[in-house]
């Protein structure tokens, strides 16, 4: 579950430090407190796109860390299949944004933001104040009803996903193939040609960067050669030259040597240098003995040098890319002129890989279409106790023209709210409020079997009021048992049931605006409700009304 967030520098808030509990942890207060800044915090922790106008102060970067305790072994599991070690059961996720940039964390160690969604997902769902709308669109009822069968399908889907993209690749191969016999026999001729100038190359790997070498060498021979002249001139052994002074002080270091040993010394270095500069000179007349300039060799490494980079601007930029253009040219000649055999296999190929496909689809749709009613009358049921009285909830079957990654399956969601009335797709008769509260049927369904510790819900109240908001409140009650539940309402009914219950206020302070986020004591609670109940002037009636309720509330959790 998550136990700790902890915010700076995001928006409206400076700094904050909230410690969530187990069970129905409630967030409340008044509108434009900065409740939603508090589940947007969550979501950049999670790797959700930073967006730049959040940062409350430009210069200073803002941070979010959530840490989360791992009991569940399952959670356990999944989390090291993705690389992630819970150890002694404890996992820090944290971002730090500056700008544009941001540098996101798992335990310590600088993660991408897409392991952080990736590690993320087995932690915490997080359904948002519009998330309900995503039923009106059908792609979804099939994304449910998968993640629902998961276990059922086990790998199909992504196999199914795999042979899609080779059907697709076999296909467009087929199709790519239809050409008529004159188009084919001039690209055989443009192949053998270009095949022919490659092997005609005789091109040998490595043989450009030797040629370079030697054509920078060559193409500077002279002032190569007018550069050792003048070294050598200026070390050798004429009057002026550095040997002969060097020979000359070695003379008169040698009239005196015998009688001061440091001399001796002097002496004896001398003598190296003077050896070493002979050597030098040597290898200096030996180089410049061998060191003229050949017309003949310049001209044949500079035509060798024209040839490469000519094959390089047809055919690619290294000697690798065009020997290996060259072999990809070959296969295609060896099809063009077998290719009545290469249209077959093309055509077996296909043949082959739509079966595959086909079998695929026809299993999996088998598989959802034993599970969509077994699905279906779990969210009924749950859908019972949101107050949707004799409901009729259930999935229809329709085809995709074409195969798909998904296969061929293009199920909708059927309702029907009123006796006597024969189910509709769900997105043409479920007002905003109603959506609301079978995404909430839908996620209390799921939680079962996604094993998600942690649920979020931002505003599910949207649209309801009186006895379906009880039975809301009722429902999450049941909900938070099994999971970590985390909820920003506006609804006393749903507060009312809180395990654990946040404050969140706006205050002014030194001409700068904070949000601030505190929990509240039994009393503290009590009040909140009567304001979440009362109008302008809270009045003593309400108070108690707000006392009765919170009451109430825990009666019912505890029965």
């Amino acid at each position: 579950m998550l136990q700790n967030l902890h915010v700076k520098n995001l928006a409206l808030i400076d700094e904050a430090d909230v410690e969530f509990g187990a069970g129905l942890n409630i967030l409340s207060g008044e509108t434009g407190a900065g409740k939603s800044i508090i589940i947007g915090s969550i979501g950049l922790a999670l790797g959700e796109k930073p967006d730049k106008g959040m940062l409350r102060d430009g210069d200073e970067p803002a941070f979010v860390e959530l840490i989360f305790t791992v009991e569940d072994e399952n959670v356990k599991r999944a989390l090291e299949d993705v690389g992630v070690d819970s150890g002694d059961g404890t996992l820090i996720l944290s971002r730090k944004i500056t700008g544009g940039r941001s540098v996101a964390r798992i335990n310590g160690e600088a993660v991408s933001a897409a392991s952080l969604r990736e590690v993320s997902a087995l932690l915490i769902d997080i359904h948002g104040q519009h998330e309900h709308q995503s039923l009106l669109q059908k792609r979804k009822h099939l994304e449910l009803l998968d993640a629902y069968a998961r276990e059922a399908l086990g790998d199909r889907p992504a196999r199914l996903a795999e042979t899609y993209r080779e059907y697709q690749k076999a296909k467009q191969d087929w199709e790519g193939a239809d050409t008529d016999g004159q188009e084919r026999r001039r690209e055989l001729s443009l192949l053998e040609y270009e095949v022919r100038e490659i092997e005609e190359a005789g091109l040998v790997p490595g043989e450009d960067e030797e040629l370079e070498a030697r054509f920078k060498k060559l193409s500077n021979g002279r002032k190569i050669m007018d550069a050792l002249s003048a070294a050598h001139q200026a070390t050798g052994g004429d009057e002026s030259g550095a040997a002969e002074l060097i020979g000359r002080a070695l003379r008169e270091l040698s009239s005196v040597s015998e009688f001061d040993g440091r001399i001796a010394e002097m002496e004896g270095q001398l003598s190296d240098v003077e050896n070493l500069l002979s050597d030098f000179n040597h290898e200096v007349s030996s180089y410049m003995d061998g060191g003229e300039f050949d017309d003949k060799a310049f001209y044949e490494v500079q035509t060798r040098l024209d040839t490469i980079n000519h094959l390089k601007s047809k055919y690619g930029s290294t000697i690798g890319e065009i020997l290996s253009e060259c072999e990809k040219k070959s296969q295609r000649i060896e099809i063009l002129n077998n290719y009545e055999d290469y249209l077959a296999n093309l055509s077996a190929t296909l043949e082959e890989k739509e079966g595959e496909l086909k079998s695929l689809c026809e299993a999996v749709s088998a598989i959802r279409k034993e599970q969509a009613p077994i699905m279906c009358a779990a969210i009924r049921e749950a859908l019972a106790d949101l107050n949707f009285l004799d409901v009729s909830f259930e999935m229809e079957f329709g085809e995709t023209d074409g195969y798909t990654a998904h296969g061929k399956d293009d199920p909708e969601f059927m309702i029907s709210m009123n006796p006597g009335e024969p189910p509709r797709p769900l997105g043409k008769i479920a007002s905003g409020g109603e959506l609301s509260r079978i995404m909430l049927a839908i996620k209390t369904v799921m939680a079962d079997i996604d094993g998600i510790p942690t649920l979020i819900f931002d505003e599910i109240d949207s649209g309801i009021s009186g006895r379906t908001a009880q039975m809301v409140s009722e429902k999450m009650n049941l909900l938070s048992r099994k999971r970590q539940v985390i909820c920003i309402t506006h609804l006393p009914q749903i507060a009312a049931m809180a395990d654990l219950h946040f404050l969140i206020e706006k205050s002014v302070e030194n001409a700068s605006t904070y949000s601030r986020i505190g929990r509240l004591g039994e009393e503290g609670s009590v009040a909140e409700l009567a304001r979440m109940l009362g109008g302008v002037e809270i009045t003593d009636t309400v108070r108690e009304g707000a006392r009765e309720m919170r009451q109430l509330a825990l009666a019912k959790k505890n029965s």
